[in-house]
């Protein structure tokens, strides 16, 4: 019967469309004279005499006639195959509708002689649309049933994650795919009330939490979920439990990536961004589209891992021009060749200059005028800055200070710096001196017509020189992964997440603020390890070594997410939050940065001693328990140490009080 249908659908396909058409029309003439008398008979209870016979007959060729033409002018005969649709049916009943209509019409007006019940016409109607929809429906039918649980012989059993579009979806997807060794058991759903329904004939098993038991219940040996249907949290929890119970959890593409470029359609295992998924963001389009559309824009640190996304995000909303600064040149040049091929029409200026260097700095601006600057240029890397400071304050403080001095003299409109979460409570002389630029473009923007803002966030997932990249090299070379201590935890966003809520704020800004994006939950970096250990098919101690080297000079085991003094309020966007706090006298930090910049090439003390004098919460790590170096990691969790105590009060400088609340620029803004 298999072989049959494949050979019988295999040759429908290979004929030419309008040949395939014109033989679906001719099929259709028995069917539509079948499908009248069918509707006298069971008009007149299946007793037709001879004055019934007539009538029949003097309408039959009008309905045939009619319902070929109608059918034809609608394309009903191009949609018959087995990709039928409810859009198929609905089509099908506008046809039948439209004939029926247009016989009736025929039938009283240019054959006024034989009058017709009217019942004949709703029930040849009705009978049009259930045969021919159950003929059109045929090939579907016959095609899907051969994946049915009557079929299933060589095929695993699977549950799908997720009751919504995606899962059905994915559900059809399967049923077609001949290449997809699967059958669907059933669903597994975070809606509670879809509990014990079916869909498309699968039924609904359990919640997501009683995956591991339904799997258990059903021979069930693979789960499937689509990409970005779970959080990362869900999917972090499922797949712990699923590999416990022996169960492999396997991702599918979503739609949107497929939209988006090439994936394959097979699924594959779950990967770190699976498990560190957050929800996507919203963006405020029409508000950003007002505020960017049009404008000379000026991106800084253009070939890191934040100022490119910025770069390729901006481009979306049509600016007048895209300056992108930085004086990689080899991260432009690769840059350039990006951003062209995204926008080939877009007006891109790729330039090469450092921040430290004011009169190259004064030369972009004098050249290009930009309206909109965003400040995403600076050192990350906490351990280097440790060692080399009078850079960090070079490239990170006094370069912030000039770039928002020039950005003051040239009359910009808008300043966007970005920070880190690392500036909380600092440890690190990196921090500090992001502290320390927070502090100057929240002073400066009391005295300037330039709305200076400043946006904080955690670590990057998969930015250049981040944990994850190294944790994938190190596996790849068999270890060992390298953690520096077992209790050390940190913050994650994806790159394209901090950059589009990174322009959501600015748009939101109206000076002075600091924006704090939510970060969501914290993740301990061993975990992490583990977790990148277990998807590459390895196993920690036995595969791979798992190993502690020491926390690093000024790292701090946990990020905070305020500073001591600092109050965080909500905004009308559910991902960004606005720090309030006492903000200092310009005069005073101008003061302190001018000594700086005479100490940067003296010794480190020095210069630890002003920035700690400038940022009073600066608490130096000056010892550090080191584990040995080859330990292995505990096979149990390891506990969570309590946060750090609070940090010295910072009233001890002299700061004023804005006449404004910033929290409350900010909520107005938003």
């Amino acid at each position: 019967m298999q072989s049959m249908m494949r050979s019988v659908t295999g040759r429908a396909t290979r004929l030419a469309p309008r040949t395939r058409h014109a033989c679906c029309a001719a099929v259709s003439i028995p069917v539509f004279a079948a499908i009248h008398v069918l509707a006298y008979w069971l008009r007149f209870d299946g007793l037709m005499g001879p004055h019934e016979w007539r009538m029949f007959s003097n309408t039959v060729v009008t309905a045939i006639l009619v319902k070929v033409l109608v059918f034809a002018a609608l394309r009903i005969y191009q949609g018959w195959n087995r990709y039928v649709t409810f859009h198929d049916m609905v089509s099908l009943v506008k046809a039948s509708t439209a004939s029926s209509l247009l016989i009736l019409a025929v039938n009283y007006l240019l054959i006024p002689g034989v009058v017709t019940a009217r019942s004949v016409f709703l029930l040849d109607w009705g009978m049009t649309i259930v045969v021919i929809g159950s003929l059109r429906s045929l090939l579907r039918l016959l095609q899907e049933g051969r994946r049915s649980v009557f079929l299933t012989r060589g095929r695993k059993p699977v549950l799908i994650v997720g009751t919504n579009d995606s899962g059905e979806a994915l559900l059809r997807s399967i049923r077609r795919n001949s290449k997809l060794p699967y059958w669907v058991a059933g669903f597994v759903t975070e809606d509670q009330t879809r509990l014990k329904s079916h869909i498309a004939g699968v039924p609904v098993l359990g919640t997501v939490d009683e995956t591991c038991h339904v799997a258990s219940q059903y021979d069930v040996a693979e789960v499937l979920i689509t990409a970005g249907e779970l959080s990362g949290h869900q999917v972090r929890r499922l797949v712990d439990e699923a590999a416990s119970a022996g169960i492999e959890v396997k991702v599918l593409p979503s739609y949107e990536q497929l939209l988006h470029g090439a994936v394959d359609l097979r699924p594959r295992q779950v990967s770190i961004e699976d498990l560190l998924r957050r929800d996507p963001v919203q963006l405020d389009t029409s508000r950003l589209h007002r505020w960017l559309e049009d404008q000379v824009i000026l991106v800084t640190g253009s070939a890191g891992s934040i100022g490119s996304e910025i770069c390729r995000q901006l481009l979306q909303f049509s600016p007048k021009k895209l300056i992108a600064l930085d004086r990689s040149e080899n991260g432009q040049f690769f840059l350039e060749r990006e951003l062209r091929e995204l926008d080939a029409e877009a007006d891109i200026e790729i330039c090469l200059g450092d921040l430290t260097d004011a009169t190259r700095v004064s030369q972009v601006f004098q050249l290009y005028r930009p309206a909109i600057v965003f400040h995403a240029a600076a050192y990350k890397h906490v351990p280097l800055m440790e060692a080399h400071p009078g850079e960090a304050v070079k490239n990170i403080t006094l370069a912030s200070r000039m770039l928002a001095d020039m950005a003051h003299r040239h009359g910009v409109s808008a300043f966007v710096m970005i920070s880190t979460d690392k500036a909380v409570n600092p440890t690190s002389v990196m921090g500090t001196c992001k502290r320390a630029a927070e502090l100057y473009v929240q002073a400066l923007a009391k005295s300037s017509n330039t709305c200076f803002v400043t946006v904080r966030f955690g670590n990057v997932l998969d930015s250049a020189g981040s944990v994850i990249p190294i944790f994938r090299d190190q596996i790849a070379r068999g270890g060992p992964v390298t953690v520096t201590h077992p209790d050390m935890q940190r913050y994650f966003m994806t790159i394209p997440e901090a950059s589009q809520l990174v322009i959501q704020a600015g748009a939101m800004g109206r000076g002075g603020e600091i924006f704090v994006l939510d970060m969501g939950q914290p993740v301990k970096v061993v975990d992490l390890a583990r977790d990148m250990i277990r998807l590459s098919g390895l196993e920690v101690g036995h595969d791979i070594e798992l190993a502690f080297t020491g926390v690093r000079p000024g790292e701090k085991l946990y990020e905070e997410l305020r500073c001591d003094g600092e109050h965080q309020l909500p905004t009308k966007h559910n991902k960004i939050l606005v720090a309030e706090s006492k903000q200092m006298e310009l005069p005073f930090l101008r003061k302190v940065f001018l000594d700086l910049e005479k100490t940067v090439d003296g010794p480190s003390t020095a210069i630890r001693d002003l920035l700690q004098h400038l940022v009073p919460q600066y608490q130096p790590v000056t010892t550090t328990q080191r584990p040995a170096r080859d330990r292995k990691v505990a096979t149990q969790p390891l506990n969570v140490q309590s946060p750090p105590p609070a940090r010295p009060a910072d009233d001890v400088l002299p700061f004023a009080q804005p006449s404004q609340p910033v929290a409350d620029r900010a909520q107005k803004a938003a």
